[in-house]
């Protein structure tokens, strides 16, 4: 264990001494808020009251923003939880391109302590850096509309741990083959453009085609978002409830920001949503596993 622990120091502190690694890790989240705060705010806004007027009910400025409060919260934790997972673990490709991992195996260090150093060294970056931006979120929600509760907030804290273990993880199982810059840029861009859109992030998965709709149920990802927006947003929900909103409204509105999914018609309920990304979780760490053995072997 003390090897072990002096890799996952090692590793965190070259994470953390690379400014330009760091810095965009941190920044990003921030950079994301207050460029989605002003494009993507009004847009949600727009959406929400067109949505509310359609159902001729009328709400105050503080329900109108909690709402897009909680939106564009929970779609910035549930994508920075994964990209930045990947920046993070991009160590483990640079100590193979400088020729540091030949080093660490010719010293007495088994294999299997070297994956895992890096999975725990990149796992307790990421939570850092996501638990800060949490806590800039929750800021922002308060100076918009703060309808969460205390129990809300554990909530979120949970989900953003369960995401950062599923990104860790999945980066883990992607960059572990990487030998290269240019292979570390192409998978550092694909995630950044493509995994907000494959989870539901930037855009709801009930704006989708029903082809699509059915194939993104498949993904972890999907449900991660999901379990954000509920938590995210529970609190406005039920002041709506306490104004008199029909439940046909809410339920339609719920619909229309993935806090309620459905796997081929069927709704998929809270605990069920957790049991798939925690599967996916340990699915992941165990590939990871074996790939570390099935090289260990091959060595």
């Amino acid at each position: 264990m003390t090897g072990l622990g002096a890799l996952i120091q090692r590793n965190m502190k070259l994470y953390f001494k690379d400014k330009g690694m760091f810095f965009t890790s941190l920044i990003t989240p921030v950079i994301l808020l207050v460029l989605y705060g002003t494009f993507l705010g009004n847009v949600y806004e727009d959406s929400f009251r067109g949505a509310l007027e359609a159902a001729g009910a009328s709400v105050s400025d503080e329900v109108i923003w909690g709402c897009v409060g909680g939106q564009l919260v929970s779609s910035l934790l549930a994508v920075s939880c994964v990209t930045v997972a990947f920046c993070a673990n991009l160590l483990m490709v640079q100590d193979k391109i400088t020729g540091a991992r030949g080093d660490l195996t010719i010293a007495p260090v088994k294999p299997g302590t070297l994956g895992l150093s890096y999975y725990l060294a990149t796992l307790g970056s990421t939570l850092l850096i996501n638990y800060v931006a949490l806590g800039i979120y929750l800021g922002y929600l308060a100076a918009v509309g703060w309808f969460l509760t205390v129990g809300d907030v554990l909530a979120l804290a949970l989900d953003v741990t369960l995401l950062v273990l599923f990104g860790t993880a999945l980066s883990s199982c992607v960059n572990f083959p990487l030998t290269t810059n240019g292979q570390a840029s192409a998978v550092g861009t694909v995630v950044s453009a493509g995994y907000g859109f494959v989870c539901g992030a930037y855009m709801p998965i009930s704006n989708f085609s029903e082809g699509l709709q059915k194939a993104l149920s498949f993904l972890p990802g999907t449900y991660g978002t999901s379990l954000l927006r509920n938590h995210a947003m529970r609190g406005v929900f039920e002041e709506m409830r306490s104004l008199g909103f029909p439940e046909p409204v809410m339920e339609a509105i719920r619909d229309s920001v993935d806090c309620n999914l459905y796997f081929f018609g069927d709704r998929v309920g809270l605990s069920a949503m957790y049991v798939v990304l925690i599967g996916a979780i340990v699915l992941a760490i165990g590939l990871y596993i074996g790939m570390n053995v099935w090289k260990a072997r091959k060595q």
